[in-house]
């Protein structure tokens, strides 16, 4: 059994917050096509959704990348959906899915500057758009700078962003919230894969901390599938219900300390941590289940 601690310093917040509100708020500066988005990485904020009148919170799968990324571990395509399965897929389930899932990829491949498996995956995620006929979802001038700005890490994070944001407000506006909750879905579970195959490759207390915190993010993504009656969708619920309760065993405990303010410098530094307890023996369920849920995702074809 291993305890970790977390700590949350608030200009880092501050930070974040701060570019939710540049790149939700203006059109960025351009200059021969290129976007000036230099307030980049932090644009891995939670994605809030509203379900019947309640917010659910789900990490961006950006945010796990980025981590992957800061603990040294190097760009493997391998761990990736091969860009090429589109075709594969003819139900709107399964598009719907494996979309979040190559949403995902679009940001890890952009992540470690892959230009050209970064176009083969943004024009997967183009194609899958068509195929579930809400192509309108995904702008297509942002479309076409994510295209020009390909080989601009900052750029591309902020782009890839503001896609997935505008595609599930259009989703939600066409009633059609049953394909963005499984887009969601589909983003989280392969960004759970990302996490659990860095920690095999080499295990790192950010990234244990970053699969158990997952906890609260699988709760909301229950709530946000339950309310399906469609027999794949109620399979689905069903497996990561079996993922839930791996998760039970995995204990938070808050601890609160005074913060400390910096008057020189205006800055507040919060002191609080949250130990989280987990075994080895839960980490490796996890991985298991999670392994288990993206092979049948991606090989669907019907």
């Amino acid at each position: 059994m291993k305890i970790y601690k977390k700590m949350l310093n608030k200009n880092v917040l501050a930070a974040v917050i701060a570019v939710v509100f540049l790149t939700s708020c203006g059109d960025p500066k351009k200059e021969d096509g290129k976007d000036e988005l230099v307030e980049t990485k932090d644009t891995v904020l939670n994605t809030v959704v509203n379900v019947g009148g309640e917010l659910f919170s789900v990490p961006s799968p950006i945010q796990t990348a980025l981590l992957i990324q800061k603990s040294g571990i190097t760009y493997d395509k391998s761990i990736l959906h091969a860009s090429n399965k589109v075709n594969t897929f003819t139900t709107d389930y399964s598009k719907s899915l494996n979309l979040g899932i190559y949403g995902a990829d679009l940001g890890y491949v952009s992540l470690y500057n892959q230009t050209q498996d970064a176009l083969g995956y943004l024009a997967s995620v183009k194609q899958l758009a068509d195929k579930l006929g809400i192509s309108a979802a995904f702008d297509a001038s942002t479309m076409e700078r994510i295209k020009n700005n390909v080989t601009n890490k900052d750029s591309m994070m902020v782009l890839v962003g503001i896609a997935y944001r505008g595609s599930d407000a259009y989703l939600k506006n066409n009633q059609r919230s049953n394909v963005s909750s499984l887009i969601l879905t589909g983003g989280w579970i392969e960004s759970m894969h990302f996490s659990v195959t860095a920690y095999k490759s080499k295990p790192t207390e950010g990234v244990r901390f970053r699969i158990a915190e997952q906890k609260q993010a699988l709760s909301s993504l229950l709530k946000i599938l339950g309310s399906s009656t469609e027999p794949e969708v109620v399979a689905l619920t069903a497996q990561l219900s079996e993922l839930s309760k791996i998760y039970d065993g995995i204990q938070f405990k808050y601890n609160f300390v005074e913060p400390v303010t910096d008057t020189t410098k205006r800055l507040t530094y919060i002191n609080s941590t949250t130990e989280v307890i987990v075994s080895d023996e839960q980490i490796a369920l996890i991985t298991d289940k999670i392994k288990e849920i993206r092979n049948k995702i991606i090989s669907t074809q019907s």
